[in-house]
């Protein structure tokens, strides 16, 4: 199980989302709302929204999915219950909800709309919503029983948007190569192919390395932020552990790991300087003001 966090300022753009019938929606639970078409709801969400007009984006869109390997037996009762008690342990109490179920994908997922304002116009906190959510999705796939997914090599990143689909794709690329690379030099190489810029955070103006950033398409991620296991020390460690497994062979002899990043960061830091030199050399063009009275 988990779960998707979106604040919005308004509820007309997702109620509408929710309650499309092209989607199979069935209504699992509500509270607090006037149910007699999308029109009702959206305006009994926002008429206790006014109740607190300090809160920017009164609106929280939670989607809840599970694996499809729990399909059978998550009926529209246990997945409402477990909703109810996400709302719980997210301290979300005393507002208008609305919790709806769709068919749309082939793993099973419901829908909840949350009003921050509860119903005495107080605001419901989204302080560290999503680690909070996270681990409250874990303490529930364990006590119901559900399917833990393996890591995110099951996740479908031609179905993710920006910035996660890029992450993905560092990710799956970044699995492919490590394992068979050999050093620092060999993995930027092989990166560098697949669209993939390596860059190294320095401590200070000195050689020594304190982490590694990947770059594809304009956007920019920690290694430790793509997953845990591509944090700069890691990838350090599973490179040397490749390095020593080929030297066990006698396959051929390598440059040390601490001596081919310096020999790395040298060269960027030269072409850095190449770069600057060159543009610095570049005669600047002055431009003529335009004279008066004459026409082109």
């Amino acid at each position: 199980m988990i779960a998707k966090i979106v604040k919005g300022k308004g509820f007309a753009g997702v109620v509408n989302y929710i309650l499309d019938q092209k989607k199979g929606t069935e209504l699992l639970n509500s509270e607090g709302l006037r149910l007699k078409n999308k029109g009702a709801i959206v305006e009994s969400f926002k008429q206790q929204a006014e109740l607190n007009s300090k809160i920017s984006k009164p609106g929280y869109h939670i989607s809840l999915s599970f694996s499809a390997k729990d399909k059978e037996f998550l009926s529209n009762e246990l997945m409402a219950d477990i909703a109810k008690q996400y709302m719980s342990r997210m301290k979300i109490f005393n507002t208008q909800f609305l919790i709806a179920r769709h068919f749309d994908k082939e793993h099973p997922h419901i829908h909840l709309i949350i009003n921050r304002v509860d119903y005495h116009g107080k605001t419901i906190s989204d302080k560290n919503d999503r680690i909070r959510s996270e681990k409250i999705c874990k303490e529930l796939t364990r006590k119901h029983c559900l399917y833990f997914a393996k890591g995110k090599e099951q996740v479908k990143v031609n179905r993710l948007h920006e910035p996660d689909k890029t992450k993905y794709e560092i990710y799956d690329a970044l699995k492919m190569h490590i394992s068979k690379c050999s050093d620092w030099s060999e993995l930027i190489e092989n990166l560098r192919q697949v669209g993939i810029q390596v860059d190294f955070k320095t401590k200070g103006n000195t050689m020594e390395i304190q982490g590694v950033r990947f770059t594809k398409g304009g956007l920019t991620f920690n290694g430790s932020k793509v997953d845990r296991q591509f944090s700069f020390s890691k990838i350090d460690a599973r490179l040397q552990k490749n390095q020593q497994e080929i030297s066990r062979d006698g396959t051929k002899a390598l440059m040390s790991t601490r001596d081919l990043l310096r020999e790395i960061l040298i060269q960027s830091e030269l072409t850095n300087q190449y770069s600057k030199e060159e543009n610095r050399k570049k005669p600047k063009v002055k431009r003529k003001s335009a004279k008066r009275g004459f026409r082109i």
